[in-house]
């Protein structure tokens, strides 16, 4: 069912029980616990860390920027940190085959500081694509199913979604656990541009969306791909930032 049809936007606004604290009548994250949970908060634009008081950029962004090292990003805006409820959220959506969360995941993306305004300044929207096999074992792309989301909820917006513009090569290893150094290896040359595509990212403000960013080096490494086709400029939103490298 189409995210336009009106059947549709009434069952998004029907009751049920918030999956944080169980009260009812409620949306699936009610904003008492929203409010609890994901209080807006100041983060680096470059890495979206949370920023001590008075601070423009965090630590380590300002020590890699003095130290030449490549940062293909413009901005990067996150909703929360991956923490409780939200990593068990992410965990239901990502891994247990529950799609229907890219909704109330991408409001709360939305109602963050940031969020709508990169929806509402860029001119393609990409996710971060998956390998061939986790696509095929999860059924969905995750990042794709925000996208969607992002749209329905932010009708004015005049993005281009572009599902495939990118295309991951090969099957790297879980990047989650692994240290920075071990992500940038196994990253090297693992995305690139879908040719049909590289017409219309030439010289635009590409959004690139995506679940979970830990070090960032999977958003950098999907950045850099872009820019080689030719985007002019490459932000990313996603939905929660670790709290740690």
């Amino acid at each position: 069912m189409s995210g336009k049809h009106p059947l549709y936007q009434i069952m998004q606004r029907l009751p049920g029980t918030c999956q944080v604290c169980g009260r009812w009548p409620s949306m699936p994250v009610c904003t008492t616990c929203e409010t609890r949970h994901a209080p807006p908060a100041p983060r680096c634009p470059t890495c979206a860390r949370r920023l001590p008081p008075g601070s423009a950029h965090c630590g380590a962004c300002l020590t890699q920027s003095a130290g030449g090292g490549p940062t293909y990003l413009h901005a990067l805006v996150a909703a929360v940190d991956y923490a409780y409820p939200w990593d068990g959220l992410i965990a239901r959506f990502k891994f247990r085959g529950e799609p229907g969360w890219a909704g109330p995941l991408a409001t709360l993306m939305l109602r963050q500081p940031g969020g709508r305004e990169l929806l509402g300044t860029c001119d393609v929207m990409v996710p971060v694509p998956v390998t061939a096999s986790r696509l095929a074992e999860r059924g969905y792309n995750q990042s794709w199913e925000l996208i969607k989301a992002l749209r329905r909820q932010a009708p004015d917006t005049r993005a281009l979604a572009l599902a495939d513009a990118l295309v991951r090569i090969g099957n790297a290893p879980d990047q989650h656990p692994l240290p920075r150094e071990q992500r940038l290896r196994n990253l090297q040359g693992s995305f690139v541009t879908h040719p049909q595509h590289v017409a219309r990212l030439r010289k635009t403000h590409v959004l690139l969306v995506d679940d979970v960013s830990t070090t960032g080096t999977t958003l950098n490494a999907a950045a850099q791909a872009l820019l080689q086709a030719g985007a002019g400029r490459v932000s990313a939103l996603v939905l929660a930032r670790t709290s740690a490298h």
